[in-house]
């Protein structure tokens, strides 16, 4: 093989590797062999001068320092973004975009807000040939010198028929482990440390020297759209598929939502999420998904009007950890929880913050005796950031992972992620925080059961399971600590009560494995009763449209475990209720099919069509599969359609619809 047809092996390998790496997140070489890839192409590259291209994997680094930086006019403005600050003003946005196009159904994308500097990325006929910062909108610096540094982005697109011209804007940030890791440099240099990732990327990204950015490690996220010739999506969810499948690294974490609710409610479960990221987030950003709404919807003269980050203020702090002490939850969950130095946070003392678990804890190394920075955003429960590691104190022994449970000695087990759980169905804090839930407000709304009482009816033997509840008699109540009489009438009155909640709060309060009131609704609904549950075979779960495999599989094993069986026919034997009440429905045309709507109608909005599948017996899904039935398109129907062609789902109009449900005339 000859040196050139060689080099072009060795790049567009290593490119493919770059891409596993940096964007997809699996690599299938280790750190040695990519090196020795890298090492033969620089010595091929080194020998034949004259074959050297600027989009060569070697030509990240090594560029002479650039004199000054030259101001570069963005060819589509750079525009900011309007914020929130709460759930009601994020519903409230919701409401008035969907009401300036009112014939469209909007579908959203949620994503997270980087907190980094914004760049935009210029790649034309798949080579990057310009990076440019935000600037004020209209005009930012020439950066292309040390954005050309950043290992996650691909000096050349990896696709053989790229765009003609291709603007992505993206987020330029760096981890808090690498700033731990420049820290420690900065003090063996006896140089000044940084105080936060955000300052020393906005820094960085500026030097004249890009050597200097190199040794940092700066990192960079895609999630924008600016001029481009030649795309082939319509939608934005569309466009993150498409410049990961050209080698850029988009947003993590982002989701595409058919309601606007659906964003809110993924926005609650991202917040809680958090603690997971190496990168500093100060938000999240809602987009509507459609591209040529956005068109119409427009903008503002500082804004676009298709889009709102919802924001909280940050706010952190440095202390001193004390102790990590562990708890036990209802499922079993062993949580290390950092005890720390009392330390005033936006208003309140925080002396504890979760550690979640201990692959977090070796992740960032956090010791006993460690100085850290706690964080603590909006009402978001405080967590530990990074460790201070220049600020350590000699050397401090590791965190231990436990081998028994804290609370009853108990074997410990991991399970199919990378949480450590108490395996014995008898330990105290696993049946108290099981009772505890059951009684609780979003499950079978128990008053008058607290904190407090359960551990008072446990410790006297009364309660040892959720099943005890129903035995409890008022003799033996009174006879507890400060129990009087009408106290004891109102907890009896609400075990009472509660045996009439149903079948979906019944599910919700069972304290399965990843089953939460959402899931606990459409289960109960798709079943009806707690025999018809009991009777499915694992495929049956499987085929429901919002249960995954990892739910299904949990619920077909705690209705068939010899514990949940037991339970279960306990509760009935009590006379708690498990059926779901029966939706009233207009027919039964639809009876057993699964419809899916997409794009703009004529007569009604896609809400309203979905609301007249589920009043005729049938179920409206919000995404495209195998399991679909139908897909009623209207016009701009997008990706559910092509879809739909693809698994031969068959696609009907809005007037075909309205016969099948007998509306047509």
């Amino acid at each position: 093989m000859s040196a050139a047809k060689r080099i072009e092996e060795l790049r567009r390998i290593i490119r493919r590797h770059d891409q596993l790496y940096y964007v997809e997140a699996r690599p299938e070489i280790s750190d040695l062999d990519y090196d020795r890839l890298m090492d033969e192409l620089k010595g091929l590259e080194s020998a034949n001068p004259d074959l050297v291209t600027a989009d060569s994997p070697t030509q990240r680094v090594g560029e002479s320092p650039v004199s000054e930086l030259e101001q570069v006019e963005h060819r589509v403005p750079m525009l900011s973004i309007d914020n929130t600050y709460s759930i009601e003003e994020l519903e409230a946005f919701g409401k008035r975009s969907q009401e300036m196009v009112s014939q469209v159904d909007l579908d959203w994308v949620v994503e997270l807000k980087i907190d980094g500097v914004a760049a935009s990325l210029v790649y034309e006929n798949g080579s990057l040939v310009r990076a440019v910062t935000r600037g004020n909108g209209r005009v930012g610096d020439d950066i292309t010198h040390n954005i050309r540094t950043i290992a996650d982005v691909p000096l050349r697109l990896t696709d053989d028929n790229p765009p003609a011209v291709l603007e992505v804007r993206g987020e330029v940030y760096m981890t808090n482990d690498d700033l731990v890791r420049l820290n420690e440099r900065q003090i063996a240099s006896g140089e000044q440390t940084y105080a936060n990732t955000r300052n020393v990327t906005a820094g960085t990204i500026r030097l004249l020297d890009p050597r200097v950015c190199a040794e940092r490690n700066l990192r960079m996220f895609c999630h924008g759209i600016g001029h481009c010739e030649g795309i082939r999506s319509t939608t934005y969810s569309g466009f993150l598929k498409e410049i990961g499948d050209y080698g850029l690294p988009a947003t993590p974490m982002a989701k595409k939502c058919s309601a606007f609710a659906e964003a809110v409610a993924y926005c609650q479960e991202v917040i809680e999420r958090l603690h997971e990221l190496d990168f500093e987030v100060d938000g999240l950003v809602l987009k509507v998904d459609q591209l040529d709404v956005r068109e119409e919807m427009g903008a503002r003269s500082k804004s676009p009007r298709w889009l709102v980050a919802y924001k909280w203020e940050k706010y952190e702090a440095l202390t001193t950890l004390n102790e990590i002490t562990l708890q036990v939850g209802k499922t079993g969950a062993v949580t290390p929880v950092a005890e720390l130095e009392p330390v005033e946070l936006a208003g309140t003392t925080v002396s504890r913050a979760s550690l979640h678990n201990f692959e977090e804890i070796a992740r960032k190394d956090v010791r006993v005796g460690d100085v850290v920075v706690v964080e603590k955003a909006g009402k978001i429960i405080p967590h530990i950031v990074r460790v201070e590691k220049h600020e350590r104190d000699g050397e401090l022994p590791e965190t231990p992972v436990p081998n028994t449970c804290p609370v009853c000695d108990g074997q410990l087990a991991k399970d199919e992620g990378v949480q450590i759980r108490c395996i014995s169905p008898a330990c105290s804090a696993q049946v108290k925080g099981k009772v505890r839930y059951f009684a609780s407000r979003n499950a079978m709304d128990i008053e008058g059961l607290g904190d407090k009482l359960v551990t008072q009816l446990y410790e006297a033997e009364l309660v040892r399971s959720i099943g005890d509840l129903y035995k409890l008699e008022k003799a033996s109540l009174l006879k507890l600590e400060r129990m009087g009489e009408k106290s004891a009438d109102k907890l009896l009155a609400g075990v009472e009560t509660s045996k009439s909640r149903g079948l979906q709060r019944l599910l919700n309060a069972l304290s399965i494995g990843h089953v939460g009131g959402r899931v606990s609704e459409v289960l109960a609904e798709q079943f009806g009763t707690i025999d018809a549950m009991r009777s499915a075979a694992l495929e049956d779960f499987n085929a429901i449209d919002e249960v995954g495999e990892i739910i299904a599989q949990s619920v077909y094993e705690f209705l068939h475990s010899e514990s949940g069986a037991a339970l279960i026919d306990e509760l009935l034997s009590y006379g708690v209720d498990m059926t779901a009440p029966k939706k009233e429905v207009a027919g039964n045309s639809l009876e057993g099919l699964t419809l899916v709507v997409t794009g703009t109608l004529s007569n009604r909005s896609r809400n309203e069509v979905k609301a007249l599948i589920a009043e005729h017996g049938g179920k409206a899904g919000s995404s495209v599969s195998s399991k679909t039935d139908y897909l009623v398109a209207g016009e701009k129907a997008g990706s559910k359609l092509t879809k739909a062609e693809e698994l031969g789902v068959k696609v009907i109009s809005e007037s075909d619809f309205e016969s099948m449900i007998g509306l047509s005339d």
